[in-house]
């Protein structure tokens, strides 16, 4: 094993898929001479030369455009975007091109990308930066969306996410850039649409993903304390969802608390809520509970965005509720 950052497992990863595949390629802002808006590509143009790193203008319909059409022609583009929230101004080239085209053409032409990037807030960045959108990228059908939390399933996930054959939502977070984690020297992949129970436990089942994993397990750390026994899933995979290992767990624990960025309405937490208690509901032994962030834009100021995210003290008062612990 060794011990990397996380972008420096996202750069593995498509590094090593380049190596193995000439047909992949990444495009996006500022990738190739600035090596990346977080240096995440730092050092490839070196290696693989301008038509392969390829810097484009700040158009990302246009550019998002230009990769989907060298996607259904055989090539396997990584487009790069500086921010998810960027990303709306290409939503007609995911929406409608990308995710459709396999259905559209009876199969006959599909469209193998990866579109990457952070996601969701970032500290003081204000409203237009920080907003979460995997609920509504995996509201749509032909769209795979994976949001990862620590480097090992990074670099797995997006080897597994380059090699695919389907249109791949990609989801990271600018606060774990420089996050380290272990990953084995030789190569590996992870499975799309297998979550990891990153914590065993008997009393209550977490879920979780991307950067809320570090409040769900701070949490579990704080209920050990009072020992309370958290079992904590880390979905990885958003589309498609890992029914079984949610499941499985809850069977187990009888409670279930759900931790998210997402805002409530018509969350990832609203649809596992809702297959849960119709799937699992005669194991649960209390009524299913979420923490997500508040219902409005994320404003600059500190203490507002304390007050908008989920934290480890609001998330432990919560499973203590479901727990009927709270005093």
């Amino acid at each position: 094993m060794k011990e990397i950052a996380f972008r420096e497992a996202l750069r593995e990863a498509m590094q090593e898929e380049m190596r193995r595949d000439d047909r992949v390629f990444l495009m996006g802002e500022e990738v190739a001479e600035y090596h990346g808006a977080y240096k995440v590509s730092q050092g490839m143009l070196e290696e693989f030369g301008e038509k392969r790193i390829i810097d484009t203008p700040i158009s990302e319909l246009g550019f998002t455009g230009v990769a989907v059409g060298a996607a259904q022609n055989g090539l396997r583009p990584i487009v790069e975007y500086m921010t998810w929230n960027f990303a709306n101004l290409a939503l007609d080239q995911i929406l409608n091109t990308a995710s459709k085209m396999l259905a559209m053409s009876g199969g006959q032409v599909g469209c193998p990308i990866v579109f990457r990037g952070p996601n969701g807030s970032a500290g003081q960045l204000g409203a237009q930066h920080s907003t979460a959108y995997e609920a509504m990228y995996a509201n749509i059908p032909g769209l795979k969306v994976i949001s990862v939390s620590n480097p090992y399933d990074a670099k797995g996930l997006l080897k597994s996410a380059i090699r695919d054959d389907d249109p791949i939502i990609f989801m990271e977070s600018e606060v774990m850039y420089g996050d380290k984690g272990e990953i084995p020297e030789e190569e590996y992949l992870i499975p799309i649409g297998k979550a990891n129970v990153s914590r065993k436990g008997k009393d209550v089942t977490i879920v979780s993903y991307n950067k809320m994993m570090k409040v769900a397990l701070g949490a579990a750390e704080e209920l050990a304390k009072e020992d309370i026994s958290a079992e904590v899933i880390d979905l990885r995979t958003i589309r498609p969802l890992d029914w079984h290992t949610i499941f499985d767990s809850v069977k187990k624990t009888n409670r279930l608390v759900i931790v998210e960025e997402q805002w409530p309405f018509a969350s990832i937490s609203s649809e596992i809520a809702y297959r849960i208690q119709k799937e699992a509901f005669d194991y649960l032994d209390a009524p299913v509970r979420r923490i997500t962030s508040l219902d409005a834009p994320m404003h600059y100021a500190p203490n507002l965005v304390a007050q908008y995210l989920p934290d480890v003290p609001r998330t432990v008062n919560l499973v203590k509720e479901v727990m009927y612990l709270k005093k």
